[in-house]
């Protein structure tokens, strides 16, 4: 018995002894797996975190690149800036207090120092914070002083930009500032912005954003328990890398030419609204993009106040808004070219067909007033003294599908693709639009679309693109910003080539029977821009145009501003010079009056400073032998329609 109960005792004791060791391996297993993963798989991971406790990372800004002009000359730079930054885990309140006082705060920023410091989560206290920016010198040299005694505050030097011509461009170069957290979560994926760093918020420096910002930087330094600096005999060695210098972004030439838009900007002097695009009519490249009134990029990129911001959205000129490539507005009399086109390449109406003009057309109860009582007038002469009343008679024959055919052909209701900001596709209302609006589709809503009224709408831009094709034989262009992306050293990156976006297929002996009626326009004494034309001058083709307004743009208030925002756009289209096209130019004097009286001298003006690098003080001619020969009818005041 004794020996059986003993076999059994050793029985189970080999039962558990089996389990012991399992569990025993399982144990070990399990502990040299972890360690495993600690010191091979995690090691870089672990490692960091150790060096982390004896370093501290200072961050090197990237330097953006500088946008420059077709000339060189710099439109966007960096100036030197300092920025405070501070980690709260190292700063003790009396250390707080001594950086208020170096940094001489006011008792309220003082305050919002502390409370900022005070507030950090307990997981982010022993990161930097930007506490301040852009300090002043005076600042910076008093916190060096005291760097010892403040080991948990640092001043980093970095770039801030800065644009040399204030207001000039505005829409298009662009603007920095500070990213959102609705920012930092959207471009997380990057890998790239923190909290304090710096975005393009418009045209150019936002379009080029990842091409202009760069790369940033970074660099470790050693520190003691207690946060200070060690120096290099008192660091131990670290593996890693400790330095990574920051890589500047590419710099960026525009096709703009500044002096051009300094051009515009003096010429427009006296008129508190409008724009002027140019562009090279061979290449479709901008060389003006001019929007007033428009808002300084310096002050926008800093700390601006909200009461200078409320104001800037509170003025009725809308300095907000680029006025060449996101509102639209009737084109007037500037659309006749495109209508008389379609009518000769649809073979609708005999360019020498005479039509009878008495001063207004009555359809039904309707009453439309032409600008002048003109009588027999052709198409030549319709163009060049702007006659409604032939154009309405062309409508007729021609038809709304068609005219709109030829306008869309020549790039209106379409976006270009420029690539900048908000870009508006502008309007052609067609029969079903109108059926579906206004419940019926009347005739004289193709009279008005003739003569760029009704609910025709164009961008500036879009209105230049479609003269230059005009003048260069009916190619249409894409239009062209950027002439080419180089390194900092001055190696080209990325120069973008013309890009044609259709040739029209216009007849040639249209598009020059049409080129010869807008010289007429400038270079005849019945032209509705013969008052603006400069003797001796730059010869200049083009249209003037006078545009009604839409009635809820009327603005309520005094009876001056009222009756200013009554007022109709002012409108100059066209080319020069005019026997060899090289620029095509489009001026707009919102709420202007009348085009030829205008518009056109600021086309004029610009044209001939731009291209013959002067403006002749003469008086312009009273007569030309092509005026003396082909005036037909009554005559129009001057620097009208």
């Amino acid at each position: 018995m004794i020996m059986l109960s003993q076999r059994r005792e050793v029985g189970e004791f080999r039962k558990r002894y089996k389990w012991f060791a399992l569990v025993a391996v399982l144990a070990y297993g399990a502990l040299m797996a972890r360690m495993l993963t600690l010191q091979v798989v995690q090691a870089d991971q672990w490692i960091g975190a150790a060096r982390d406790n004896i370093t501290k990372t200072l961050t090197e800004r990237a330097t953006r690149g500088i946008i420059r002009d077709t000339r060189g000359q710099t439109i966007a730079t960096n100036r030197a800036s300092y920025t405070v930054y501070a980690t709260p885990s190292l700063l003790s309140p009396e250390q707080i207090e001594l950086t208020a006082n170096l940094m001489g705060l006011t008792a309220e920023d003082a305050q919002a120092f502390r409370r900022r410091i005070d507030t950090v989560d307990v997981r982010r206290r022993s990161h930097q914070i930007r506490a301040f920016a852009d300090v002043t010198r005076d600042q910076v040299a008093a916190l060096e002083e005291h760097s010892p005694d403040l080991p948990g505050i640092d001043v980093v030097a970095g770039p801030v930009r800065q644009y040399a011509f204030g207001a000039l461009g505005a829409h298009t170069v662009g603007y920095l500032n500070e990213v959102s957290a609705e920012d930092l979560e959207r471009l997380a994926d990057q890998n790239y912005y923190r909290a304090g760093d710096r975005l393009g918020r418009m045209g150019i420096e936002r379009s080029l954003e990842s091409v202009l910002r760069g790369r940033r930087g970074f660099r470790h330094v050693m520190v003691n328990a207690r946060g200070r600096r060690l120096t290099e005999q008192e660091a131990p060695p670290i593996e890693g890398e400790m330095h990574r210098p920051a890589v500047p972004g590419h710099d960026v030439v525009l096709t703009l030419d500044m002096e051009l838009m300094r051009m515009a900007q003096r010429a427009f002097q006296g008129h508190p609204s409008g724009g002027v695009v140019v562009v090279d009519v061979h290449t479709g490249r901008i060389r003006a993009l001019y929007s007033k009134p428009a808002y300084d990029l310096n002050e926008l990129t800093g700390r601006m106040s909200q009461e200078r911001y409320d104001e800037l959205v509170q003025n009725p000129h809308r300095p907000l808004i680029d006025k060449t490539i996101y509102d639209t507005f009737f084109p007037g009399s500037t659309f006749k070219p495109f209508s008389a086109l379609s009518a000769l390449q649809e073979g609708a109406m005999d360019p020498r067909e005479r039509v009878f003009c008495e001063g207004s057309l009555t359809i039904g109860r309707q009453r439309m007033r032409c600008t002048a009582r003109h009588e027999d007038v052709d198409m030549r002469t319709a163009l060049v003294r702007s006659c409604n009343v032939y154009f309405w008679a062309l409508a007729e024959r021609v038809g709304l599908d068609r005219l709109n055919r030829y306008a869309r052909d020549f790039g209106l209701a379409e976006r270009t693709g420029i690539g900048i900001n908000s870009e508006a596709r502008g309007f052609l209302a067609s029969r079903e639009w109108y059926e579906e609006h206004y419940g019926q589709f009347r005739v004289g809503y193709t009279l008005n679309t003739a003569i760029g009224q009704g609910n025709t709408r164009v961008t500036l831009l879009q209105l230049a693109l479609a003269y230059a094709a005009l003048a260069n034989g009916g190619v249409l262009y894409a239009p062209q910003l950027i002439e080419r992306i180089e390194t900092p050293d001055g190696a080209v990156v990325e120069e973008p080539e013309p890009h044609v976006r259709r040739r029209l297929g216009i007849d040639p002996e249209h598009l020059a029977f049409n080129a010869d009626a807008l010289r007429g326009v400038v270079n005849e004494d019945d032209g509705t821009a013969f008052s603006a034309m400069i003797a001796g001058g730059v010869s200049i083709s083009g249209k003037t145009g006078t545009a009604e307004v839409a009635p809820g743009s009327q603005r309520s208030g005094d009876a001056r501003r009222a009756a200013y925002f009554r007022q109709s756009h002012a409108w100059f289209a066209g080319f020069a010079p005019s026997d060899d096209p090289q620029v095509a130019i489009v001026v707009l004097v919102e709420h202007g009056g009348a085009g030829g009286r205008n518009a056109a001298p600021i086309a004029t003006r610009i044209l001939q400073e731009y291209l013959a690098g002067s403006v002749p003080r003469t008086e312009p001619a009273r007569e030309t032998e092509r005026g003396a020969a082909g005036r037909r009818g009554a005559r129009r005041p001057r620097g009208g329609h």
